[in-house]
Formats: C-alpha cells, sequence, structure tokens
C-alpha cells in the first residue's frame, strides 16, 4: 500500500514534511505502507486509479465523479480562525499586488488561469462563484479575454500569475497558506481580491481496505509530541472524519456551474482542455 501527499506538496520542503508526517504515522500503525513518489508534471487521475492507496490526498470533485468511489479515511484540519477548525477550506482568486487590479470585477475582460478541468478549488468552485459574481442578466458577455492553459498545480497557477501570463487565479486556500509560510517572498507581491464560500477540503483516500486500521492512528495524531509538531510545520491542527454529505455537496454545486457557463461564454478564447 501507499501514502502520497502530492496535492499539497507545494515546494520540496513541503514535500519534504509531509513524508516526515507520513513515515511517523505508518510507523505508529506498523501497517505495511510505503511513502510513493508522484511528483507533477504525472496526472493525478493516474495515482487515484491505483488499488493499493492506503492514504492518498484525493480532491473532493473527483471523488465524487469517480466510477468506484475510494474510501474516505481522513481529513486535514488546517490551522487559521477562518479555516474554523474544520475540514473545510476555500479559493482565493489571486492578482498582482503591484498590478491595476483592485477587485474580482476589475478583472473581467483578463485572462483567468485554472489548475485543471478536474479541480474543485482551481476550476469548479471558481465557476459556482463567477455565476453570481459575474453572472446574471446585463453581464459582461464573455466574462473573460482568455482562459489559458492547465496549470496542473496550485504552485504553477500562482507562478502564472506573478509572470504575467494571467491576471487572475483561483487558488486552494489551504495550498496558498502553506505556500505564504514556505515562500513568503516569492508570494509577498500577490493579493487577495476574492473568495469563494467554504466547502469539505480535499481527503485522504484509500482503495484498500487494509487501511482502515490507519484511521485512530491520523485522528489521534495530534495527541502525540513528535507528530504534533509536524502537524504545526504544515498548518494543520489535526486531522477529523470527512463527511460524505459535504463531499457530495460539490458535486451539485459543480453540475450547476456547467449548466450554467454551457450557456454563455466563460472567455473569448478557451484552452481546450476546458472545453
Amino acid at each position: 500500500m501507499i501514502a502520497n501527499a502530492r496535492m499539497y506538496s507545494t515546494s520540496p520542503a513541503v514535500a519534504e514534511t509531509w513524508r516526515e508526517l507520513f513515515v511517523a504515522l505508518i510507523q505508529e500503525s506498523g501497517l505495511d505502507i510505503a511513502y510513493a513518489e508522484h511528483a507533477a508534471p504525472a496526472p493525478l487521475e493516474d495515482l487515484w486509479r491505483r488499488d493499493d492507496l492506503a492514504a492518498v490526498f484525493m480532491c473532493g470533485l473527483p471523488y465524487v465523479r469517480a466510477e468506484r468511489m475510494p474510501t474516505l479515511i481522513a481529513a486535514p484540519v488546517p490551522c487559521g480562525e477562518d479555516f474554523g477548525d474544520a475540514p473545510r477550506y476555500w479559493s482565493d482568486f489571486v492578482v498582482r499586488g503591484d498590478g491595476p487590479i483592485g477587485s474580482l470585477e476589475e478583472s473581467f475582460g483578463g485572462r483567468i488561469a485554472f489548475t485543471g478541468p478536474s479541480s474543485q478549488s482551481g476550476y469548479a468552485a471558481a465557476l459556482h462563484f463567477l455565476i453570481a459574481a459575474g453572472g446574471g442578466p446585463g453581464a459582461r458577455e464573455p466574462l473573460y479575454r482568455e482562459v489559458i492553459a492547465p496549470q496542473i498545480t496550485p504552485r504553477r497557477a500562482v507562478q502564472a500569475v506573478i509572470e504575467g501570463a494571467a491576471d487572475i487565479a483561483p487558488i486552494d486556500a489551504y495550498a496558498l497558506a502553506l505556500m505564504r509560510r514556505f515562500e513568503p517572498e516569492a508570494l509577498s507581491g500577490l493579493r487577495v481580491v476574492a473568495r469563494t464560500a467554504p466547502t469539505a477540503i480535499p481527503v485522504l483516500v484509500a482503495t484498500d481496505e487494509r487501511a482502515l486500521a490507519l484511521i485512530p492512528v491520523l485522528l489521534s495524531a495530534h495527541e502525540r509530541k513528535n507528530i504534533r509538531a509536524l502537524l504545526a510545520r504544515l498548518m494543520l491542527r489535526r486531522f477529523a472524519r470527512p463527511d460524505p454529505a459535504a463531499y457530495a455537496d460539490l458535486l451539485a454545486d459543480y453540475r450547476t456551474a456547467m449548466r450554467y457557463w454551457r450557456g454563455r461564454p466563460l472567455a473569448a478564447s478557451v484552452h481546450p482542455a476546458f472545453l
């Protein structure tokens, strides 16, 4: 069986900390689990299709859309007041801090960067939010000039904004918090101009029933001093039991957004991956 935290490995330093955490948890469990590498740009979908998953982060939208849904193991609870001591997150719309865009509305007519068409925080949540923020009668059509190529990771979407390839990008709030902590200078020029409503955060899943024995180890991880220190470095309070209904809500919002944007142009030019 394998464990993997690719989704939240926003930098080499963060990736190494995740490895340390999972190695400690695996040792505590006594289970035969290896920490597997699956670095970008390798497709996450290839990882999620494996039948030997024990604790692998999976985005909520692909989880609820999967033909064979894996087993929910545990969900991370990030630190910070806005996270509400709950396994939730949202998408922050980021722009360059030294640029002319001071609000979400001022980004309309520009270029937007999405992580990928299967991403909840980097695509679906933004589309749902933009129905009310930029849609409706009399709205600008198209809303943006261009949807650029998929950026694959939140880090690359942020980089697209910093380098000027995009004017705005929706970014996973927990991933952004990790980037700000581990790469403060690189992200100092970013400004958040809007955020989506909180939803269920990406979750650790398993496709091997033996991994169920890992659940109590994860849920009590914050009680052990050595593991608590690793959680703190990753800006986590603890792991919690996931609520399946909270993930089901993602699918309803996704379908609403797809129906809406199929009937009107989001951008004048859209990368084929998003058609």
